[in-house]
């Protein structure tokens, strides 16, 4: 087991959702817009987003390293009445294909260290299909000076302009920062400093 997975099972061990079981309020937002099909969810943990999808009636494809985390969103997905499929795997190394299979990819709060940000970025682009959508939402550089969750280290946060270039290939719908008051289980709670993006691939 690697250090990042042996990180995330010690963080799910517990019965409680350390993220909450509602899904993030911009994927909520941006989702309940875009037609149904078949969406990605990279670094899914404990399953609250991927089972918003599903009950809206997406083909909802999860991912994680953590098998605590997967456990509990099997288990939170049976409690709902939906059905979604989840693997064990790290998004570096996810088979993708260039231009889909995939109407829409979430990723939220998933902070990859600088030597791997980008390439990974440009992996989730390329999973998109034509006209797909990427929704986003992770903490930004200010977040340093919140106490509501994330890294704690700046190279770990990103800006806009660093998420602009990664994904600079797709069109820009949303982009902004902006000041929230998160209430997502324990993880995350409290004012926040954010970054948020809804972006379509031409």
């Amino acid at each position: 087991m690697n250090p990042t997975q042996q990180f995330w099972n010690e963080r799910y061990a517990s019965e409680d959702f350390v993220y909450g079981t509602e899904p993030n309020v911009w994927f909520r937002e941006q989702l309940e817009a875009l037609p149904v099909g078949r969406i990605l969810l990279p670094a899914e943990g404990e399953g609250r987003n991927a089972v918003y999808a599903a009950r809206l009636g997406w083909e909802v494809f999860a991912l994680d390293l953590s098998e605590k985390g997967k456990e509990k969103a099997l288990k939170l997905a049976a409690n709902a009445g939906v059905q979604m499929q989840y693997d064990l795997a790290d998004i570096r190394q996810y088979p993708v294909a260039e231009n889909g299979p995939w109407d829409a990819v979430g990723l939220f709060y998933a902070h990859f260290p600088p030597e791997l940000r980008a390439e990974t970025h440009l992996r989730i682009a390329q999973a998109l299909r034509a006209g797909g959508y990427l929704i986003l939402e992770a903490f930004q550089p200010e977040q340093l000076n919140r106490n509501s969750g994330g890294p704690k280290s700046a190279d770990m946060l990103y800006t806009l302009d660093m998420l602009r270039n990664d994904f600079a290939g797709l069109r820009e719908i949303h982009a902004f920062l902006a000041s929230v008051e998160l209430d997502e289980g324990p993880g995350h709670s409290g004012v926040a400093e954010v970054v948020r993006l809804l972006l379509q691939k031409p």
